[in-house]
């Protein structure tokens, strides 16, 4: 029998609306969609920053929301409430694709790690001494975290722009960095940004922790459970001085990576179903199903979810949600930088050199370098069918720091200054690491298809 193709058979009839709406959706399902809306929440923040709204800008974002929740009342102003508490979102969907990568991606081995660990390490550790040099013995020494991290929205987004002339093993080779490098920023956050501790709520946090452990080991899938669970460890965790983002990771970690079944009791299921179907009717028009019919959809919806890991499920469903809605809110709120007075003066400033030369320099430094040792020591392998230039190419990209960067400059400092300078810093570090990457893999490229 043949078998019904994807674009035959299969297909949904098209109603007026998915006509309305198919721009919209190609748009959205592109590789550059979330990047290109990252940019243009920016480029609005800095904007409505510079303009006569700009008092209106920062006055909402200092207004206060006092949220009670019985035993415990917060009260943060709207741009406290988006680092901590939206942007915890964020951080719980990179503790879910960290996992994953554990699991079965880019780095779920000893040798896969190998190579993007020691060039993620090498890509953390010299930015952070390009911006100590810059700014040792000074009040902003304490912002060497900012340009250690690399955006991987961005990166990513920027590289698909070059499409087939960057080979696969090119992407996953930074997509497994950004991975890692996702890794460090989050230990050096929870390390070295935090504030004095309260031991109580912190004990508080790790206890619902365990908590969270035992119902994953006792085969509790239910998200609701575990979004309550996870809501009272963000709490103790943002009572605790420890930020509250870290609550998001750990808990990502406690999600179910397993399925309920496996491929042949799957397939077993949907057979019986099947067979239930055709006993009953199958639906003869688009109107609603009989009690019988949805009876059995309603089973087969159930097999479907089985047959699914929780963990890839909340991913699939966050992915959008996060980077068109989280990212954006987040760029409003913190990228909107005034450039009040010569922004020279401002370009020229220790904190904005070291982390425009560390986003810029240290990067692609640290990247190659690094992963040049770990070759050259026979640590690791080079990726197959990717030359050096190429690998020098991706560290180059890797100097694009926005979302962590941005994150880690409004834990650094709180004077509005040193914030603006550090924002100035990682704007001009990353567009700069964001062209010059390009031009030199698109040259790379040209160069090698004239030999």
């Amino acid at each position: 029998m043949e078998v019904p193709s994807s674009g035959s058979q299969l297909r949904l009839p098209r109603r007026p609306i998915d006509r309305m709406l198919s721009p919209v959706r190609g748009f959205l399902e592109h590789r550059l969609a979330g990047a290109a809306l990252l940019m243009v929440a920016t480029l609005a923040a800095i904007l409505i920053a510079n303009s006569p709204w700009r008092h209106g800008y920062h006055e909402l974002l200092e207004l206060h929301i006092d949220i009670d929740l019985g035993l415990h009342a917060v009260n943060q102003s709207l741009h406290h409430w988006i680092n901590d508490g939206l942007m915890s979102i964020f951080f719980f969907l990179v503790g879910l694709e960290i996992k994953r990568e554990l699991l079965v991606g880019e780095i779920s081995s000893v040798r896969k790690a190998t190579l993007p660990a020691i060039a993620a390490l090498g890509g953390m550790v010299v930015p952070a001494l390009v911006y100590h040099w810059f700014n040792h013995d000074t009040a902003s020494q304490h912002g060497w975290g900012i340009p250690m991290a690399t955006d991987i929205a961005f990166a990513l987004g920027v590289l698909a722009l070059l499409g087939d002339r960057i080979p696969l093993g090119a992407k996953v080779f930074l997509t497994a960095l950004a991975i890692v490098d996702d890794i460090g920023a989050v230990a050096v956050i929870a390390v070295f940004y935090t504030t004095d501790l309260n031991l109580t709520a912190l004990g508080v946090g790790f206890a619902f922790l365990a908590g969270g452990v035992l119902i994953n080991r006792l085969g509790v899938r239910h998200p609701v459970l575990y979004l309550t669970v996870g809501m009272v460890m963000w709490l103790a965790f943002l009572r605790s001085g420890i930020h509250a983002t870290i609550a998001a990771i750990l808990m990502a970690f406690i999600i179910p990576a397993t399925t309920r079944i496996d491929g042949a009791d799957l397939m077993r299921r949907i057979e019986l179903i099947s067979q239930r179907l055709q006993t009953v009717g199958l639906p003869q028009d688009t109107h609603m199903n009989t009690a019988e019919q949805q009876q059995a959809l309603l089973a087969l919806a159930e097999t479907v979810e089985y047959a699914q890991a929780p963990l890839q499920r909340i991913e699939h469903d966050l992915h959008g949600f996060v980077t068109f809605l989280v990212l954006p809110i987040f760029a409003l709120a913190n990228a909107g930088v005034t450039l009040d007075g010569d922004l020279l003066e401002q370009l020229e400033h220790p904190l904005s050199l070291g982390v425009i030369l560390g986003l810029l320099v240290g990067k692609q430094v640290g990247i190659t370098l690094s992963t040049w040792l770990a070759v050259r020591l026979r640590l690791a392998d080079l990726p197959s069918g990717v030359t050096w230039r190429q690998i020098h190419g991706v560290a180059i990209l890797g100097g694009i720091g926005f979302t962590m960067s941005l994150f880690v400059a409004g834990l650094a400092f709180s004077d509005q200054h040193q914030v603006s300078a550090a924002k100035v810093g990682i704007m001009t570090g990353s567009l700069l690491s964001a062209v010059v990457g390009v031009a030199f893999l698109f040259s790379t490229r040209s160069r090698e298809a004239a030999q």
